[in-house]
């Protein structure tokens, strides 16, 4: 592995179509942002051939970040799909968005891949493997995800590989830091004026031989006497570790009886270990200098991915049931199965309209055919599953992305991917099958959205737009949740954070048109009496013709929380008929709905109509309504009008060292912690009870609370009384017209 000599294989700007399973990578790229992902992407396309020159993300020609956001902040923020071909072999590589607020673009892309690749920057030092980044690493562990490790931005200053590798081994090693280990070592040229070596090579450990870019060419040449040493004990470390993993059990004891293992055992060895998710190697990488035709690094990291990461043929698809659910036997990646087949992301194009991202695990998509879609999207953790929903649809273009472009496409094998246009209602997470037999996928899980955005459309011609826009917009991110909220007749985006936010308003307004001004985020405040009082409604108006007459009396104690309002009828005598009891009870009611304080609905009240009095010709309906709400008014303002705020579960899972930090910040909040848990190795769940005012921006807080680690969930529990001081402070602040989070 890594001495193999590869021709560019297809021309720049073309990607060959998958005939078999056997001959396709999915291949993810994970790390955090800034760590050269999108950067190794070019730098391998063009190893690959499939582009003529690599981009660069300062200056917005990268294949992967074509989006005009992307080219604005510099940075990838949705999952970009770029094949390549090495070897005979199509590579799926998948490039996703670093940042925390993307984090639904990188796990469309773990859905859709077999292997994945860490990317971590020597130059970010102790950030380069974030605490995101090893929450992805332990969730890919769990499933048996083959993944290697790539060291970025060791051409730059002040940059250690041996360090990196320390660090990686330590993180994601865990009790077995042998696991992860260097297939190579960097090379470094002469030092320049600033006293940096620039990377020009590696050596390979298990050929110990020399790859010298440094003219350009990828040249072999051994390693010079001095450095035998020292690439003697890495190399042995090596040695051992992947006969460790080895299936053969003599193979230990040939070594340590000093036998010599053929490279080429080793690295069957090697491939099969990174195939099965038992070994991790490092690698390093590095784009083309000035003239050059490859990169450095990136052939060694082809080779890699073609021989050591596994075919789709070798990875278990997700569990299929019917629409029932009725669980059927496992399915295997099979060209010629029944068709079954995944939307894993959802997009527009301003051209050919809406674009499913398509995962096909069993069976072939072919343009033309008539499909079943069955799902309801994905699941919103602590939020009432959606509506199923099933059609048959007739496929249209198939295409294959690369970057922004599409390149039409007949058919699309089992294991690979391709873009469907105008599919429909297809929702990311639906189930493609055969309408004769339709099936369903197991669903998968976003993160669920918890910073909210209030918005209001700037003007009357962007109101004409805004509800099919945000339609619209929450239908390409699963990760985005739109709210009408009833109590406080807001519009409300759920996002993940600040830059999705960001991003949210931006596609707005450049992709729809639509400018929007965001508002203060209004909580659901209730109001209650703190104690019983009584109050008389008149309505009595004579103005000629039929005049109105309703007078009403009633009694109104506080109830326990939860309670609602009960409404109790105790005349006698028919002082107010029977007919208008009805008509005293409905504007009660609407006057409650209404407030009587500060507009916040009036909840946990007893009201007992007690006496009354009426007009054979002049009461009415309607009367009777405004004096029932009348009477409510007049018994508020002989007592003392107590606020209620909403008060929220949530459970907040993060590192241990960080457990002190995250309670105190709760207490400073008015949260109450209700207890703590272990959750899994140096993980702690905190559960706390904290009122909503004081999380609206907490999705944010934890972040920065946790180094990017921690993350909650929260769900409503009850309404409770908010303090004097705090109240009196709302209350000036509805006065002055700002009521908001």
């Amino acid at each position: 592995m890594g001495d193999k000599a590869h021709a560019h294989t297809g021309a720049a700007g073309r990607a060959s179509t998958a005939g078999h399973p056997s001959s396709l990578r999915n291949v993810v790229l994970v790390g955090h942002s800034g760590s050269g992902k999108t950067t190794l992407v070019e730098a391998l396309a063009q190893t690959a051939g499939a582009v003529n020159r690599a981009g660069r993300v300062e200056d917005g020609s990268t294949v992967s970040d074509h989006d005009g956001i992307e080219h604005r902040q510099r940075r990838s923020v949705q999952l970009s799909l770029v094949p390549v071909e090495w070897g005979g072999v199509r590579i799926n590589l998948l490039d996703t968005p670093g940042y925390a607020d993307f984090v639904g673009e990188l796990r469309a892309g773990l859905r859709a891949a077999d292997a994945a690749l860490f990317v971590v920057s020597a130059a970010q030092e102790a950030d380069a493997v974030a605490g995101a980044t090893r929450a992805v690493w332990e969730e890919c562990a769990a499933v048996g995800m083959p993944r290697a490790i790539v060291v970025t931005h060791l051409d730059t200053a002040r940059t250690s590989f041996d360090a990196m590798t320390r660090i990686c081994g330590e993180i994601f090693g865990g009790d077995d830091p042998d696991a992860v280990l260097p297939l190579h070592l960097p090379v470094h040229g002469p030092e320049g004026p600033d006293g940096h070596a620039p990377l020009t090579g590696l050596t390979g450990l298990l050929s110990q031989r020399i790859f010298d870019y440094s003219s350009g060419e990828r040249t072999q040449n051994p390693p010079a006497e001095d450095q035998q040493g020292a690439l003697a004990d890495a190399r042995n470390r090596l040695i051992e570790g992947i006969i460790a993993e080895s299936e053969d059990e003599t193979l230990m004891d040939r070594y340590l009886d000093g036998a010599d293992i053929d490279v080429k055992t080793l690295v069957d060895d090697l491939e099969r270990a990174v195939a099965r998710g038992t070994f991790h190697p490092v690698l390093t990488a590095a784009p083309a200098t000035e003239g050059a035709h490859q990169g450095i690094g990136t052939v060694e990291l082809l080779d890699l991915i073609t021989g050591g990461f596994p075919t789709p043929l070798e990875r278990p698809l997700p569990a299929v049931t019917t629409l029932h659910g009725d669980p059927l036997p496992a399915l295997g990646c099979d060209a010629r199965g029944p068709l079954v087949a995944e939307v894993v992301k959802t997009a527009s194009d301003p051209y050919v309209g809406r674009l499913s991202l398509v995962r096909v695990f069993s069976g072939t998509l072919r343009s033309d055919d008539t499909v079943h879609v069955f799902g309801h999207g994905l699941t919103d953790p602590g939020h009432e599953a959606r509506p199923f929903h099933e059609s048959e649809i007739r496929v249209g273009a198939l295409s294959s992305p690369f970057g922004k472009q599409q390149r039409p496409l007949t058919e699309c094998v089992a294991g690979d991917l391709a873009c469907v246009a105008r599919l429909g209602t297809a929702e990311t997470g639906d189930t493609l099958s055969d309408p004769d037999h339709p099936l369903l996928m197991e669903p998968w899980t976003m993160p669920d959205p918890l910073l909210p955005l209030a918005i209001e459309a700037h003007s009357k011609a962007d109101e004409d737009k805004l509800s099919e826009s945000l339609a619209r917009l929450v239908a390409e991110d699963p990760t985005m949740r739109l709210e009408q909220n009833q109590d406080t007749h807001q519009v409300v985006l759920w996002c993940l954070g600040e830059a999705h936010l960001d991003v949210a308003l931006d596609r707005l307004r450049s992709r729809y048109g639509v400018q929007v001004d965001a508002v203060p985020h209004r909580v659901a405040l209730r109001e209650t009496f703190a104690g019983p009082s009584t109050g008389r409604g008149r309505h009595v108006k004579q103005s000629g013709g039929h005049g109105q007459y309703a007078i009403c009396e009633i009694d109104v104690e506080p109830l326990p929380p939860g309670s609602g309002i009960e409404f109790i009828d105790k005349v006698v005598g028919g002082s107010v008929p029977r007919q208008f009891i009805p008509s005293v009870e409905k504007g009660i009611r609407t006057q409650a709905a209404r407030g009587v304080a500060t507009g916040h609905p009036l909840v946990d009240l007893r009201v007992t109509l007690r006496d009354g009095k009426s007009h054979s010709v002049d009461s009415s309906d309607a009367a009777f309504q405004t004096a029932g709400a009348l009477a409510l008014r007049e018994a508020a303002a002989d007592t003392r009008i107590q606020l209620l705020e909403p008060v929220a579960e949530i459970r907040v899972l993060v590192p241990d060292d960080c457990v002190g930090q995250v309670m105190s910040d709760l207490s400073g909040r008015r949260g109450r912690v209700v207890g703590t848990e272990q959750s899994g190795p140096g993980r702690t769940l905190v559960r706390a009870e904290v009122p909503e005012l004081e999380i609206g921006r907490y999705a944010v807080d934890l972040r920065s609370l946790s180094h990017g680690a921690g993350r909650f969930d929260r769900t409503y529990t009850r309404h409770e009384a908010m303090p004097t001081q705090l109240a009196d402070r709302m209350r000036e602040q509805q006065h002055n017209g700002v009521n908001g989070t």
